[in-house]
């Protein structure tokens, strides 16, 4: 067998050994056709059209990934296989739900993926092998070219594809049009498109930038706040951990604020794939390039003003956060590993006992696994046609899991806890589904109600996690229904107060296909915004506020409930980047904005990070701790405040926790006040102070309300921190001091203190908060 797919898997940042490189070579480029095959073949050769001539180009084996563990013989044959191994793309039936026959380029890592996640099997996602590669000629602009695969085996009979095509592209001037909505700040003359005998594929232009200007924006932004003098990319990607090193986010935007100068901001209008270079290559210019569909054309939105009129603009286009409850400000816990019944009840008891007060529970690892629907242990009819489940429907054993889950919650709520539930927005495939989960996939499949391939067959996760699985489209109405009623019983019956909408950034490839008529390039990054609005709409249609807590998002995800910063080490690094994080997701617009305190990958953080760590998350959004899955190990890696002192032999963890949990009750009622402003909670100084370029010196300080300036201490051993007061007069919260801005103050810092400051005009009604 051989497989080639010209536009490999969809990963955003990597090839795969089985595509041409470049997809879209520009005139001039020659292209590598790279080819998969399995250990039987023994010789590969391509034959190359290019409309005048046909040539032979041999392939040579190459070596396959390190971390490949599985023989392509052993995977599932797919549409751009030989011809003789082609699957019928309308076949619906248990054989192909068990075969995984309709992708297969995602390797199933050791271990169990819906326990957590794996750096290995983030590797394996662009491995395969055995693998062969030849290059073509240069390719000339304008001509079309073809070429198909012979390959022969060890019998010596030989197997041919089918033909693909490929032309050159070359930036021209003419090819689409590029409209501007506002003042134009388009350099003249700097706009042109990639066009190809196909069409145009993509529009570059430039922006002017000022010398003191800065930009800030592009969504969450992990690495930096102001990303003058670097390029980036928007694009939703699944990256696990290292954020700030890679540059990737979950919850990228083509949106940014431009401060220090005359004050403006734009606005891509694109869900397609963006990238800045913003003074990067040249420092006065801001160069932006997008990919474009087929009707050849972009906008971009133009706002002028301040920060704050520059978001309210943005916001009335594309959705304002909707208020949420003020249970959303109290702490929220969780572990991964907080997988029973017992468990839970006693982690609460433990929170009651400690007197460490807490306002919400994540359980993540309550379903059974398979259709993220039951309880884990819950004995149940399975309902064939897919239809959903009441509680009634379900006979939870007493010795097992979850043996009174309606129980449980009432239990919480009687302890003023509010409950949310994880989900992940895929049907699980891997191993082969059985009972329920299988009657829902082939529900799924033969109802049409999951996202689809170019061909019409159903797409299968290329990702990393739950590697096959199949993806609800949420664009169709009727899978949306669905798939929220199968859920609906969590809400009505067992009485859940949200969700936690985890995952969504699965949808990899330019050609998918979604109801609503968006292909991949423009519907991938448009799913957690359906994802996270869909779950929002079940819990508003249930009577509930919809609190959903998810880490992927796109441009409209504003109005859709909270979100968390994603997977992250217990590094110092990790929480530098993370407070990067808050403050440029919330310069997007995003209002309810938390972070896992301390990280939540990984051994234990020392006691001096996760009390710096949750001093910040006192002064955040959203304030929650979390850990990871560690397969039940001892000693226990949770992130409890118990555990962090029993860990770490720290006297002081437990009482300096409790006294930020105690201290973040009594901020509840300021973050609900504040969060109807309408503008960010958590925000840059440069909302308030656009023309003072001192705030750029450090640019961790931020706000939070109107009222608060908060700079958290992010280096080991320190013992002072200076922090930069902008003009007026400030309160030191915990003395009450009252400083002059514009000048830098420095204050002690034991572990149990925070540099915050008060404006003064707000200090009489703030005093009572610090000093109960």
């Amino acid at each position: 067998m051989i497989r080639h797919r010209p536009y490999g898997s969809g990963h955003a940042y990597a090839t795969t050994d089985d595509q041409r490189v470049p997809v879209r070579p520009a005139a001039g480029e020659s292209v590598e056709l790279r080819v998969r095959a399995s250990a039987r073949v023994r010789g590969i050769v391509a034959e190359w059209d290019d409309g005048t001539e046909t040539r032979e180009l041999t392939l040579t084996p190459w070596e396959p990934s390190a971390q490949a563990t599985k023989a392509v013989e052993s995977e599932a044959v797919e549409s751009e296989a030989v011809e003789s191994e082609a699957v019928d793309s309308k076949a619906v039936d248990s054989k192909a739900l068990e075969s995984g026959a309709v992708e297969s380029e995602a390797v199933e890592p050791a271990g169990d993926l819906s326990a957590g996640h794996l750096s290995a099997a983030q590797d394996r996602a662009t491995g395969g092998g055995p693998s062969w590669r030849a290059a073509t000629p240069p390719l000339e602009a304008g001509r079309r070219y073809r070429y198909r695969f012979h390959a022969a085996g060890a019998d010596g009979r030989g197997r041919r594809s089918r033909w693909f095509e490929v032309c050159a592209g070359e930036w021209r001037s003419d090819g689409g049009t590029l409209r501007v909505d506002g003042p134009d700040p388009v350099v003249p003359g700097t706009a042109e498109w990639f066009v190809s005998p196909e069409g145009a594929h993509r529009v570059r232009f430039a922006l002017a930038l000022a010398p003191q200007e800065h930009v800030v924006g592009f969504g969450e932004r992990f690495d930096r706040v102001d990303q003058r003098g670097h390029a980036l990319d928007a694009v939703v990607f699944e990256q696990y951990k290292d954020q700030g090193a890679t540059g990737r986010t979950y919850l990228p935007m083509p949106f940014a604020m431009v401060v220090g100068g005359r004050g403006w901001g734009f606005h891509v209008r694109t869900a397609r794939r963006t990238w800045f270079d913003v003074g990067a290559s040249t420092p006065d210019r801001l160069l932006v390039e997008a990919e474009v569909g087929p009707e050849a054309s972009l906008e971009l939105a133009v706002y002028e003003g301040p920060p704050a009129r520059v978001l309210d603009a943005f916001l009335a286009e594309v959705g304002r956060p909707e208020e949420l409850p003020g249970w959303v400000f109290r702490l929220w816990a969780s572990g991964n590993e907080w997988n029973t019944q017992a468990r839970v009840l006693a982690e609460m008891d433990r929170h009651r006992a400690e007197d460490v007060p807490v306002g919400v529970v994540v359980i993540e690892a309550w379903s059974d696994e398979s259709t993220f629907t039951a309880f884990r242990d819950a004995e149940y009819a399975v309902h064939a046609d897919g239809s959903p489940h009441r509680l009634a429907d379900f006979t939870f054993p007493p010795d097992g899991a979850w043996p009174d889950p309606k129980g449980m919650v009432d239990d919480l709520h009687s302890r003023d806890v509010k409950v949310l539930l994880w989900q992940i927005p895929l049907q699980k495939m891997r191993p082969h589904p059985r009972g329920q989960a299988r009657a829902d996939a082939e529900v799924m499949v033969r109802e049409g109600y999951e996202i689809k391939e170019a061909d019409g067959r159903p797409y299968r996760n290329r990702g990393w996690w739950f590697p096959l699985a199949l993806m609800p489209d949420l664009t169709d109405p009727k899978a949306r229904a669905w798939w929220l009623a199968k859920r609906r019983y969590l809400v009505e019956d067992v009485g859940i107060d949200g969700f936690k909408t985890d995952g969504g950034e699965h949808a990899w490839g330019g050609d998918l296909r979604y109801a609503d008529g968006a292909r991949g390039d423009e519907g991938n990054n448009r799913y957690p915004v359906h994802y996270a609005a869909a779950y929002g709409e079940l819990l508003r249609d249930c009577g509930k506020a919809p609190v959903t807590f998810s880490r992927a998002g796109f441009t409209g995800s504003q109005a859709h409930g909270c979100f968390w910063a994603g997977d992250e080490n217990s590094t110092w690094a990790a929480f530098r980047h993370s407070i990067n994080a808050g403050i440029t997701a919330s310069a997007c617009g995003v209002l309810y904005w938390g972070w896992d305190l301390a990280g939540f990958s990984g051994d234990v953080p020392g006691a001096e990070l996760y009390l710096r760590s949750t001093a910040m998350a006192c002064f955040s959004p959203i304030m929650q701790y979390h850990s990871e899955f560690n397969h039940y190990r001892a000693p226990l890696r949770d992130r409890t405040p118990w555990n962090l002192a029993s860990r770490t032999g720290d006297e002081r963890v437990l009482p300096v926790f409790r006294a930020f949990a105690h201290l973040r009750e009594r901020l509840v009622p300021y973050l609900t006040e504040q969060a109807r402003t309408g503008l960010p909670l958590m925000r840059g100084l440069f909302f308030a102070h656009p023309g003072d370029p001192r705030i750029w010196d450090r640019p961790a300080q931020y706000l939070l309300g109107d009222a608060l300036l908060v700079n958290p201490v992010t280096e080991p051993g320190a013992t002072t921190w200076d922090t930069y007061l902008p003009e007026g007069r400030w309160a030191d919260v915990w003395s009450g001091q009252v400083h002059e801005g514009g000048a830098v103050v420095t204050r002690d810092t034991p572990v149990d203190v925070i540099p915050v400051y008060c404006r003064e005009d707000h200090w009489p009604r703030m005093r009572e908060i610090f000093t109960p």
